[in-house]
């Protein structure tokens, strides 16, 4: 292809009007997979808000109290470091994906495909198939047509209230919302997110859709820096299927100087980005393989070999050996399983108090009147469990340190941070040296494993 035929190719795309989308129902394994991970991820979606567990919803993010709740445990804003691990295992677990099969993400998981195949599944059963819907959109606006396409959008919009209605849920009490709304008493907060959330849902599932992908989502531009000759792709197998053409099934097609393919445009049909894969790779496909169900369909019919499109590498194309298994995949494993391994330990032998140790920065020491040497500290003590707590210091490390403090039994509420004063004086005879450790020691007197340890410094007079 000349250079002008390939400019005059991309001003074409860039300035062409939008021709809307109409994938084609299909049938097949990975589609089946599809459904699969739509009635998975959206059934947890909007079902996981109305679970209660120990007298709180199941996951809350509880933004006044400062708590989120997550089954039986429960995180505070201290506990930000498990959200960082969590966004780590995230875009590792994207780099792994993609390099071993391609977009699996954008194809079985991501929101933007799961909803609009929610939407594109009410489509069909309200306005028909690919054909029918095609025929009423280029017809002129009759009263069946306004029927169809009220019922449609009507069908849409309740789906997006429902969806902006459960992610407020997720940091409402879901329960207590729908008292609210019932009694038409939402906040403004409340009620702008709801709305948010369901127009940006509509938008993007039902009007947008392709778009989001090929247009606004980052990920199709730079997959490919995560691809490599080994990545599994969807691919069309130009030397078995070309040339296409047209055929009867009884025909030998080797006779007509005929590849396997029948040129029948299903692949193109069926795609929901509406893109040939017979064109080779393309930073729009987001495989989900529909184009393998359909034409594995079609070879099918013909009684030939299946695969004409399938998930290869680009190593397979060209003849060469494919190493599944190689370094990239292998770090990638193992960093993930490293990460998730303590994040898993450290979430569930994590202890709901936190201890910090203040040294008064003012005076290094003061004598007091009857010779002993006394340093003060502020302790920051929070109470990260669900129920208010009763704690005991205690102070080890020197030799008869006295250590005084307001009270013996310190009484924090939950989530309270408690700023505790407190004194320790040492008979200069047991300084062993200018500066020495010092072991602090809180522990609930309400439950034996709640209890801490800090270590602080002692600071004296020069010994000399």
């Amino acid at each position: 292809m000349s250079s002008d035929n390939v400019k005059e190719d991309l001003l074409d795309e860039a300035y062409a009007k939008h021709q809307k989308v109409y994938p084609r129902e299909v049938h097949g394994i990975f589609a089946t997979f599809r459904i699969l991970g739509v009635v998975i991820l959206l059934g947890g979606y909007y079902l996981v808000p109305w679970i209660q567990w120990d007298g709180h919803q199941a996951i809350l993010f509880d933004l006044p109290a400062r708590k989120f709740y997550i089954f039986s445990l429960t995180f505070w804003p201290q506990d930000f470091i498990y959200l960082a691990a969590i966004l780590i295992i995230a875009a590792f677990s994207l780099f792994f994906f993609t390099a071993l099969a391609g977009r699996l993400w954008c194809g079985y998981a991501c929101p933007q495909t799961v909803w609009t195949e929610v939407f594109l599944w009410i489509e069909r059963k309200v306005e028909g198939s690919r054909n029918k819907q095609i025929k009423l959109d280029k017809g002129p606006l009759t009263r069946y047509k306004f029927i169809r396409k009220t019922v449609k959008h009507g069908l849409w919009i309740i789906l997006s209230l429902w969806t902006g209605f459960t992610f407020v849920g997720y940091f409402t009490p879901i329960i207590e919302l729908g008292e609210n709304f019932l009694s038409w008493s939402l906040g403004p907060w409340e009620t702008f997110w709801i709305f948010f959330y369901g127009f940006a849902t509509y938008g993007n599932a039902g009007w947008m859709r392709e778009q989001v992908c090929i247009y606004m989502c980052p990920y199709a531009r730079f997959q490919s820096a995560m691809f490599d000759k080994d990545t599994l792709v969807i691919s069309y197998d130009e030397t078995r299927g070309e040339p296409r053409g047209s055929r009867k099934k009884s025909s030998d097609p080797a006779k007509q100087g005929l590849g396997d393919c029948v040129d029948c445009t299903l692949c193109v049909q069926v795609c929901p980005t509406g893109i040939d894969i017979r064109k080779g790779m393309q930073y729009q496909c987001i495989g989900c393989a529909a184009c393998i169900d359909v034409c594995n369909q079609v070879m099918d019919k013909m009684g030939y070999m299946r695969n004409l499109v399938r998930y290869t590498t680009l190593n397979a194309i060209e003849g060469r050996t494919t190493h599944i298994l190689r370094p990239r995949i292998i770090v990638y494993f193992i960093l993930l399983t490293i990460i998730s391994t303590v994040l898993v330990y450290n979430m569930v032998t994590r202890i709901p108090l936190e201890l910090d140790i203040i040294r008064d920065r003012n005076a290094l020491y003061r004598e007091t009147s009857d010779g002993m040497i006394e340093n003060t500290y502020t302790l920051k003590i929070i109470n990260m469990d669900e129920r208010k707590q009763q704690y005991r210091l205690i102070v080890n490390g020197i030799e008869d340190l006295v250590l005084q403090v307001k009270s013996k039994q310190i009484a924090v509420e939950s989530g309270q941070v408690l700023d505790l004063p407190i004194s320790i004086q040492i008979d200069p005879v047991n300084l062993k040296r200018s500066a020495q450790s010092l072991t602090f020691r809180l522990e609930s007197t309400l439950n034996k494993d709640i209890s801490v340890e800090e270590t602080g410094r002692f600071i004296g007079p020069l010994i000399r």
